[in-house]
């Protein structure tokens, strides 16, 4: 054994470890796998994080909206409304437009009636925000899950998507809604918004706003609903058409329940006592009314209105176009359905066209005025606004005719004409009533009317001559007077000075102007207040959003002096009880009036007046499909239309109606220097038989009136000195006036001679 170097194993040297791997013994156990550790999760974190970022997100999209969604113009359905036309006494005439709606301030809501809404929609508007997120997702749930679709919307909400948006379900509109009523609810105040809700929002009958719902349910005004009125309209908002009650009578319990659910809700909120709770009673609405717009005489009377505001400066056109005007106007509804109940009457309710074609031309136009204060009471303008759209109340197209004669006679007495033999004209002036009688005085164009029918009269006293409306007469009488001042003297009684061929010439006349049969009413009417004009009136009131507008009333004046006018009515009163106009006696009270024809007897006009009312009435001949005027031979069943005929039947059957119930008036009237009684006949020397006869025959008898025996045809006209008896009043200091150009035979105006005793 070799010897021991005194080491031992363990301290002998190891060999070198090899570069590469050493290879793993096989017969050595595998030792176990060290696996590495894994971090703990920590899902609190990981959902904090979701949570912050969907935070971070919905305030982003929430301020990236609140920026970007601005408040918008008003939509123009919002803003549309109505032009309410009122008669007199305040009920509804007329709706124009096709929004049935009035904007009104919330003071004119009862507050029991704001308080009701408030019940039905929004509880606590006046306390939360703008919007209510909660009731939002509880609508949205509501509506997933099937238990009915809701709109979760306060009250600023409905009225952003009433005003300012549209209808429409989807969540572009939601979100803008959204974002807009926030925006809202810090730019505007609670009342407001609240007011702007019940003037948009939709409440059944084509009635938008609670204004239009008030009237459509209860034909009333809002300020007049009391707490059971307002409760069923409030209740209505939510399902307008089923809650009707009389359109939708079997949706009545359900209704009812509603509007129960309002008035306790009213009691929970301390608005209603349980008291009064217990006293209400459901309130049925009236029967729904189709709209009926424009139809009937309701578009004659808007169009008439209209052209008033517009012409007299009050409202322009496009401003009225606007809508949203309450006006009220001097209509009254008794007189105007009097007015249609006799147009009907007379005319339309014995048209036959099928047997009559002439019957197819015939148009009716009508105006009555007060003649103290000039308002327009009443007027006719055709059969249907919807079927004839020309307003044969205004329209100024047809001849007046004989209508216009008065105003020739008011002229020379005005200005204290005399004929060309150098006589004053009186009502017992005689002229020369020959057929084609040129007249005489006249530098222009000789002119030479033909009668009526061509017929003479010979010597006939100015009365007369108007009772049988001779042409020859008063062609001579405008040429004495002076055309110029004849024309004047019809523009100072109401005429418009634009009137077509109202020209200042010998055939002034015989009418051959075309004034409107409201111009013709108004010239009457001057002549009925005593020569007094201010211009007729058919607006009393006009009101937008609740603010008053000025309504100039026409300043009164003395047109003509009174005597003029007094003596004009004179003359007319014999016209009516002697003359053509006998039909009008139907009136049964004191009456004037005049007869006239239009060239062709294309139209046939009387116009006449009571001291309470005048009226013009005219039929007119018009083809309907091509426009062109129409004799009116054969209609109605008669050769012919003339103004003593239907015309004046229907003036007497309105007028009377119109003024039943009232005291009948005479006339108070100041007649002119002879008109009281005819001037003596002087006597001739060879003949005082002769003399005496013709006095006697020309002195007025015990009743007033001349003997008749020297009218022409004493059966079929009155006497050419008639004048009728008159009520004599004290005289009024005159007023001053313009005198028109006086005519070859009119005599200087010099101090008026002093007044006679009635009856010398």
């Amino acid at each position: 054994m070799p010897p021991s170097s005194g080491t031992s194993d363990s301290d002998a040297p190891r060999p070198a470890r090899p570069t590469g791997w050493e290879p793993r013994d096989p017969t050595l156990s595998t030792p176990p796998s060290r696996k590495p550790k894994r971090r703990p999760r920590r899902p609190l974190r990981t959902l904090f994080g979701l949570l912050l970022l969907g935070t971070l997100l919905l305030v982003g999209a929430f301020a990236a909206g609140y920026l970007l969604v601005e408040i918008p113009p008003a939509n123009s359905a919002a803003l549309a409304q109505s032009n309410v036309y009122l008669y007199r006494d305040g009920s509804t005439l007329a709706r124009d437009g096709e929004v049935n709606r009035e904007n009104i301030r919330l003071d004119r809501v009862p507050l029991i009636v704001r308080q009701a809404v408030l019940a039905a929609e929004d509880r606590d508007f006046h306390t939360s925000r703008a919007v209510d997120p909660k009731a939002m997702v509880r609508a949205a749930w509501n509506t997933v899950t099937g238990k009915g679709r809701q709109s979760g919307s306060t009250i600023t909400q409905q009225y952003v998507k009433n005003y300012y948006l549209g209808q429409e379900q989807t969540l572009t509109r939601k979100a803008k809604e959204f974002f807009i009523a926030i925006k809202l609810g810090r730019e505007k105040s609670k009342e407001d918004i609240l007011q702007g809700y019940l003037n948009t929002s939709y409440f059944g009958r084509n009635a938008y706003g609670l204004q239009a719902a008030a009237r459509a349910y209860y034909g009333k005004d809002v300020e007049d609903l009391d707490t059971a009125e307002g409760a069923y309209l409030a209740s209505v908002l939510k399902a307008p058409s089923a809650y009707d009650v009389t359109t939708h009578p079997e949706n009545r319990a359900k209704a009812v329940a509603r509007w129960n659910y309002v008035l306790d809700g009213m009691v929970t909120e301390g608005w209603l006592s349980r008291a009064d709770r217990a006293a209400t009673r459901f309130p049925t609405p009236q029967t729904a009314r189709p709209a009926t717009g424009l139809s009937g005489q309701r578009g004659y009377l808007v169009q008439a209105v209209e052209e008033y505001l517009t012409e007299h400066g009050i409202v322009d056109e496009k401003t009225l176009a606007g809508g949203g005007f309450r006006i009220t106007t001097t209509l009254e509804p008794t007189k105007q359905d009097a007015l249609v109940q006799a147009v009907e009457a007379r005319v339309m309710s014995k048209l036959d066209p099928a047997n009559a074609p002439a019957d197819r031309y015939v148009r009716v136009g009508a105006a009555a005025i007060d003649p103290a204060s000039g308002k327009v009471l009443a007027l006719y303008g055709g059969v249907d606004y919807t079927q004839q759209y020309v307003n044969n109340a205004t329209r100024r197209d047809y001849q007046v005719g004989s209508t216009f004669k008065p105003f020739v006679f008011t002229a020379a007495v005005q200005s204290g004409a005399q004929t060309q033999q150098g006589e004053p004209i009186t009502p017992y002036t005689v002229y020369d009533g020959s057929n084609r009688r040129p007249v005489e005085g006249w530098n222009g164009t000789p002119y030479d009317p033909a009668n009526e029918d061509d017929e003479s009269y010979g010597e006939i006293a100015v009365g007369a001559a108007t009772d049988l409306s001779v042409n020859a007469v008063y062609a001579q009488m405008a040429v004495d007077v002076g055309p110029g001042h004849v024309r004047r003297t019809a523009v100072d009684l109401g005429l418009p000075g634009s009137t077509p061929d109202l020209t200042a010439s010998p055939s002034i006349a015989l009418g051959a102007a075309t004034a409107s049969v409201l111009d013709m009413a108004t010239a009457y009417a001057t002549l009925a207040a005593h020569g007094r004009h201010g211009g007729y009136s058919l607006v009393e009131g006009v009101s937008r959003d609740g603010q008053e507008m000025a309504v100039p009333t026409p300043a009164s004046r003395q047109a003509v002096s009174r005597e003029a006018a007094d003596t004009t009515t004179a003359v007319l009163r014999s016209v009516i009880e002697t003359g053509t106009g006998t039909a009008a006696q139907a009136v049964g009270r004191p009456a004037a009036g005049k007869t006239g024809t239009a060239e062709d007897d294309k139209a046939a006009w009387f116009a006449g007046y009571t001291p309470e009312l005048a009226t013009v009435v005219a039929l007119m001949g018009q083809d309907p499909e091509s426009g062109r005027q129409e004799p009116l031979y054969g209609a109605l069943g008669q050769p012919r239309i003339n103004g003593g005929g239907t015309p004046a039947e229907i003036w007497a059957q309105f007028t009377r109606e119109a003024l039943a119930g009232t005291t009948p008036r005479d006339f108070e009237l100041q007649l002119m220097p002879g008109a009281e009684e005819p001037p003596p006949v002087p006597p001739a020397p060879d003949a005082p038989d002769a003399a005496d006869a013709a006095a006697a025959s020309a002195a007025p008898d015990a009743s007033g009136a001349p003997d008749t025996s020297a009218a022409p045809d004493a059966s079929n006209a009155p006497d050419a000195s008639t004048v009728p008896e008159a009520s004599v009043a004290p005289e009024a200091p005159e007023e001053s006036y313009e005198l028109g150009e006086a005519g070859p035979g009119a005599a200087s105006r010099g101090p008026r001679p002093p007044r006679g005793t009635p009856g010398q």
